[in-house]
């Protein structure tokens, strides 16, 4: 019997892997940076008590501040990316525990800051921004922080909050997560229908599930959902802890609830929550419609769950890596010379991208860099369409970071995470549009529908099932009631069995165990950003791929804002209002677009 496994990492080629010798040429120059931002603790605690002198000393504590946690941000980088390619290597894990260590510190160290430019006054602040020119670039931070002063603790708990970040319950709840299972699980192998086994993990667990084999399909999603069952308990104390986490902090700090807390942080009214989860439900027919033509498609007398990503054709097109850097670049043309230039040097010549398939790996993909680093993408390329895919969602996220980092100060260097998945799924819309375009073989359009719904199935059915998984769950911790693996099992199961309605077979238990194999639940209201990110940027796309004047100038400006205004805001000055549900609406019809595809093809037997 032939058996399939994944090398070790140090058997992975070097041009597959990303360049962190970019941040630090060697541990050793981590080592010394680690001890160096250390030293500077106390320079930053010098200013403590002082800031009402004068402007003179705002300014002079906001440059230190600057320039620690810059320097405190390429630590913890280097040692979270190092740690993420190989969770088994242990001295990697170890510098990761003492760079998330030292970034509590450093949050500890600044806590001060707010507390008591909140006390000085903003009438008192506006005046100092007047006399000291170095402190007018920080008048949106101060637009912002008067709206959050409410919130906003005293020296002492806000220190104490800070502190928390580390040991609990801020980082603990998924650093043990991530621990679990990306080093501790085991799965049982997928099998072929000729007996093969094939390993199971989670650099390989994508691609066995959209496998041309339905029993590798089958035995990939019935032992990968076996796994998390195994540990059940365990995630379940972990999710529940940091839940807990969420609603701590949202009490400390004076919110109703966690999802005001997490939305009213970037000045998103609830409502734009409330408008997405009813759009969706209204919408769910046009995916119980979907799963009924793929079962037709395949001559399925019952369609399971691990069916859902069964390919549409079994010519499935082979894209190597740079087939797909040339695709992305061409999709992305209409943007300009200068992102296409830079998107191509960071995969071919800067090596942003770890793409390499190993061992220890961690689960899914994402992008990572701080101002001063390379926007670096994480990911395990499998040279098909859904690898393509993948890799342009994280481009659009790491070509935001390039414009935010290129335009803005540090303070505005970062975005919300409400505008991150406009940037990336817009990648997507462009790339898959030109692609429908000019790669006419039925084939690798059959292809194409494959990877937009599977996008779609992602962005648009499961984020929002999560989403309202996690409304829900907050609410029963908020209110003191019990839960346990067993009612986080069947809450989840209740609203899959929803959004599958009568098409899908149903397993109670693999369906219901799905919140612990999402990562995103340890981040306060994230999932539901997916849906209203895919939503943005359908908008933003059918903008520029209709021509209109100014729209991709438009969209650059938006990529360049960084945090230097509300996200909202910053995507109004784009062209979507997100406050209504209109472009919801308009993105379920262009599911609903792409599903009248497909039922075009099957009706004339072309699948």
């Amino acid at each position: 019997m032939k058996k399939t496994t994944l090398p070790p990492r140090q058997e992975v080629p070097l041009e597959e892997t990303w360049h962190l010798e970019s941040i630090f040429s060697s541990v050793e120059e981590w080592k010394k940076a680690y001890q160096e931002v250390k030293e500077k603790l106390p320079d930053i605690r010098a200013f403590q008590g002082e800031l009402d002198q004068g402007p003179d000393q705002v300014a002079g504590c906001l440059d230190v501040l600057e320039e620690l946690l810059q320097e405190s941000g390429k630590v913890v980088t280097y040692a979270l990316l190092e740690s993420s390619v190989d969770i088994s290597d242990q001295e990697a894990a170890g510098r990761a525990g003492q760079a998330r260590s030292l970034f509590s510190e450093s949050l500890a160290a600044v806590s001060f800051i707010q507390p008591e430019l909140v006390s000085i006054g903003f009438e008192t602040l506006e005046g100092w921004m007047e006399e000291e020119p170095k402190l007018s670039q920080y008048e949106h931070y101060l637009d912002n922080l008067e709206r959050l002063s409410d919130h906003i603790r005293s020296v002492e708990v806000e220190n104490i909050l800070a502190l928390t970040t580390d040991p609990m319950p801020k980082n603990t709840p998924p650093q043990a997560y991530t621990a679990l299972v990306n080093a501790d699980l085991e799965f049982d192998p997928a099998r072929t229908e000729d007996g093969r086994e094939l390993e199971i993990g989670q650099s390989s667990i994508r691609s066995l599930k959209s496998d041309e084999d339905r029993e590798v399909r089958r035995t990939a999603w019935e032992h990968y959902a076996d796994g998390y069952l195994a540990f059940q308990n365990t995630l379940a104390g972990l999710q529940t802890a940091a839940f807990k986490r969420d609603a701590f902090h949202a009490r400390v700090r004076n919110y109703p609830s966690s999802l005001e807390a997490s939305l009213f942080e970037n000045n998103i009214p609830v409502e734009v929550f409330q408008n997405l989860i009813k759009v969706f439900k209204d919408n769910l027919p046009t995916w119980h419609r979907y799963w009924n033509l793929k079962r037709k498609a395949h001559g399925y007398n019952k369609f399971h769950v691990y069916d859902i990503k069964a390919p549409l054709t079994s010519e499935k097109p082979e894209i190597p890596y740079q087939q797909a850097v040339d695709w992305i670049c061409e999709g992305m043309a209409p943007l300009g010379e200068e992102y296409v230039s830079a998107l191509r040097a960071g995969c071919e010549e800067e090596r942003w991208v770890d793409r390499a398939k190993n061992r220890g790996k961690r689960q899914g993909a994402f992008s990572s860099g701080t101002y001063g680093t390379k926007p670096f993408i994480m990911m395990s390329y499998d040279d098909d369409i859904f690898s393509l895919s993948t890799l342009t969602h994280e481009l659009g996220h790491s070509l935001h970071k390039y414009y935010t980092h290129r335009n803005q100060p540090f303070i505005y260097g970062r975005y919300s995470l409400f505008v991150a998945e406009v940037a990336s799924n817009f990648n997507q819309a462009l790339v898959r549009d030109h692609l429908f375009r000019t790669q006419k073989d039925p084939n690798f359009q059959l292809a194409l529908i494959e990877e937009a719904m599977s996008n779609f199935h992602r962005y648009f059915f499961v984020m929002p099932t999560l989403a309202r998984f996690e409304q829900e769950m907050h609410r029963r911790v908020e209110e003191g009631e019990a839960v346990n693996a067993r009612s986080m099992i069947h809450l989840m199961a209740d609203l899959f069995k929803e959004g599958y309605g009568d098409e899908v077979e149903f397993d109670q238990d693999r369906i219901g165990i799905t919140w612990a194999q999402f990562q995103h639940l340890y981040m306060n209201f994230y999932v539901y950003q997916y849906a209203t990110g895919i939503s943005g940027a359908h908008a933003l796309a059918d903008r520029v791929l209709s021509g209109e004047s100014q729209a991709a100038e438009e969209y650059l400006g938006f990529l360049s804002a960084g945090s230097s205004v509300y996200p909202l805001d910053a995507l109004k000055s784009a062209g979507v209002d997100l406050t209504e549900p209109q472009p919801v609406e308009k993105t379920f019809q262009v599911l609903a677009e792409i599903v009248d595809r497909l039922e075009s093809l099957v009706e004339r037997g072309e699948v």
